[in-house]
């Protein structure tokens, strides 16, 4: 039997007026970057998971593009139920769905392995957190306290056999408000298990949460540094790429793939800032599809494999090594190349260039040689 196949809905179409700022909240930056990449991409790098919908409010398209590049959206409604509800509508192919909120954006791939194997067991599973302070009953002046041994504090994402939460929602009195999706199910008659949330998780809603959410993340981080090193010959009749940009030249790089020395050295940095091996254990070059490939997807996935262990890429610093062509007049256009594969700012990348004095193979014209340093945050132990 093959897997289950498995959707996730990011809920992002509010305004986020509570938050203050001159944007919404799930747009606005945290952590290096827009709050909703962050879910975004621990939700589409997860294995698991194999179509990411985004629900946005009516006039967003322009934000989210800026936030997390070309992604598959949709357009919510005036409450949090029907943008649920569109989301639900846009899954092409699947038997599970996860629904979380874009202000919960810290989201590690352990909740996510929780939730999954839950519904192994229940059409319905969400991550929740005890409740450690007293909880008591008030109405202007402080009444009753509340048994807290059974009460949770209930996160998202959650999980649901996908034919289960579509059922409940179409039975949903309408008359009705929901707080959560878990209400819509429980309500349906469906079960729904927790499993062990995570305090990363909490929302960010106001101001002041936003300032608890960066120390807490900067509290979790600890920063890498890795180099990566590659060469190629030059030969007649070969393009020639480097960091992504054809280079007009009377040689080119010859290699397996398009043999871009410069992409192939900060993929291999990467890599190692997660001690993930080399680049050529992600792609042989003994296997046929990578014949001509284009080294920008490699450069991708290495990134895509930083962001699912949560981690933030800091800086890249790459430099070419070669007599000919010179570099100058083509390292703006590479800069902005590699920053555009990475999702990083152009002042987060920098490219230089050097020669050997015309000693050794570059020196010789034969080849080009690359070298870089990436410099990465990911979560502590």
């Amino acid at each position: 039997m093959s897997p289950p196949r498995t959707a996730a809905i990011i809920v992002a179409a509010g305004k986020g007026e509570r938050a203050g700022g001159d944007r919404p909240k799930q747009f606005a930056s945290l952590a290096g970057k827009p709050m909703v990449a962050h879910s975004h991409a621990a939700l589409s790098h997860h294995p698991a998971i194999g179509e990411v919908v985004v629900v946005i409010g009516a006039g967003q398209e322009e934000a989210l593009k800026a936030a997390i590049g070309d992604a598959h959206y949709v357009i919510g409604g005036a409450t949090r139920r029907e943008s649920v509800l569109a989301g639900l509508a846009a899954i092409k192919s699947a038997d599970r769905v996860l629904i979380h909120d874009a202000a919960r954006p810290f989201l590690s791939a352990e909740v996510i392995d929780r939730l999954l194997a839950a519904l192994d067991e229940a059409p319905g599973a969400v991550p929740v957190l005890a409740v450690a302070d007293t909880i008591a009953r008030a109405y202007e002046t402080l009444s009753d306290t509340i048994d807290r041994s059974n009460v949770v504090r209930v996160q998202t994402p959650q999980a649901f056999r996908l034919s289960a939460i579509r059922a409940a929602h179409a039975a949903w009195d309408e008359a009705r408000q929901a707080t959560d999706d878990a209400q819509v199910l429980r309500a349906h008659g469906g079960t729904v298990v927790t499993v062990e949330g995570d305090i990363m998780l909490d929302k960010v809603t106001h101001p002041a949460d936003f300032a608890a959410a960066e120390r807490n993340r900067g509290a979790t981080m600890i920063s890498r540094s890795a180099s990566g090193y590659d060469v190629h010959r030059l030969e007649a009749g070969e393009e020639l790429w480097l960091g992504g940009v054809l280079i007009p030249h009377d040689k080119g790089l010859s290699g397996h793939s398009d043999a871009d020395v410069a992409l192939h050295a900060i993929t291999d940095a990467l890599l190692g800032t997660i001690a993930a091996g080399d680049i050529g254990s992600h792609f042989p070059p003994s296997d046929p599809q990578w014949k001509g490939a284009a080294s920008d997807q490699f450069l991708a996935h290495a990134a895509a494999l930083v962001a699912a262990r949560g981690g933030i890429i800091d800086f890249v610093d790459l430099t070419i090594i070669c007599e000919a062509p010179k570099i100058g007049p083509h390292r703006e256009p590479i800069r902005i190349r590699i920053a555009d594969i990475l999702r990083l700012d152009a002042d987060q990348v920098s490219v230089k260039a050097t020669t050997t004095e015309r000693l050794g193979f570059t020196g010789r014209g034969e080849g080009i040689a690359a070298q870089a340093v990436a410099t990465i945050r990911v979560p502590g132990k």
